[in-house]
Formats: C-alpha cells, sequence, structure tokens
C-alpha cells in the first residue's frame, strides 16, 4: 500500500526571495513571482496547501513591456477601478499607473496568475512591493531569486 505524503503545518519551511523589478518583463516577473507564492519551486508541493515563501519586489516604477510603438501596451492596457456610485468606473493606463502607484501594476499582474479564492487571496499577502530600492526586510535576509 503507498501513502501520499502530505506536509503538515510545522513541516513546512518558508524563506524570503528578493526580486529587483528594473528592465523585467511585467509579464515574466509576475509568473516567477507566482511559482514561488505558490510553492511550485519544492520537491514538495502539494496542491491545496499553502507551501510557499514570501517575496520582495524593489524598483517596481523601472518594469518593462512588450509592444510595437505604435500599439504599445503602456497606453493600450486599462486598470478600472470603481467607486460604487453610479457613473463612477474610473480608468487608468499603465503608463499612468506606473507613474503614480508602480506596486499596483505588478500586484494585479500576479493576483491574475494565483487562484480566484481564500488561498489565492492569502498567498498575496506573502508578496511585498515597492517602488524604490529600499525595503524595511532586512533582517528577514532574503536571498535573490533566480
Amino acid at each position: 500500500m503507498y501513502k501520499s505524503y502530505y506536509p503538515k503545518k510545522d513541516e513546512i519551511e518558508r524563506s524570503w526571495y528578493i526580486v529587483d523589478a528594473n528592465g523585467e518583463n511585467l509579464g515574466r516577473l509576475a509568473t516567477r513571482i507566482a511559482t514561488v507564492l505558490l510553492g511550485k519551486h519544492k520537491p514538495t508541493f502539494t496542491p491545496g496547501v499553502e507551501m510557499g515563501d514570501y517575496v520582495i519586489v524593489t524598483n517596481a516604477g523601472g518594469i518593462q513591456v512588450t509592444g510595437t510603438r505604435t500599439n504599445s501596451k503602456l497606453d493600450t492596457k486599462m486598470y478600472y477601478r470603481h467607486s460604487g456610485y453610479p457613473g463612477g468606473l474610473k480608468t487608468k493606463s499603465l503608463r499612468e499607473q506606473l507613474a503614480t502607484y508602480p506596486d499596483r501594476a505588478i500586484r494585479s499582474a500576479v493576483w491574475g496568475m494565483l487562484p480566484h479564492n481564500r488561498m489565492g487571496r492569502h498567498l498575496l499577502k506573502r508578496l511585498r512591493v515597492f517602488a524604490t530600492a529600499e525595503h524595511p526586510h532586512e533582517a528577514q535576509n532574503p536571498e535573490p531569486l533566480k
């Protein structure tokens, strides 16, 4: 009889990783971050178990996107939010979003690659995004994400 391995809560070890987003492609960076948050990089990965690690992203304002000059994603990709009132739909292009809140662009891209349920919302709390190179998590000794 074969028994499948199911990790216990106290057996899970969590690491801290740091990523410099300067010059990185938004989608490819978000894929790498989502993989680490889910824990798929570990050999003991089990679906439905939160095995992931913490990820710190610095220099969020320096990300790049693909697209030609005439049809750039910086101008065509839109972010929407609604105030809840009639006529309260607000739109922002990726260019405006990177100028004002660069962390929200990365957080939104990573959220699109995580499960949209209770577990995904919990995993997203392990993502820390900063617009500049400074961050308050030096005490955790983050190692660079390969």
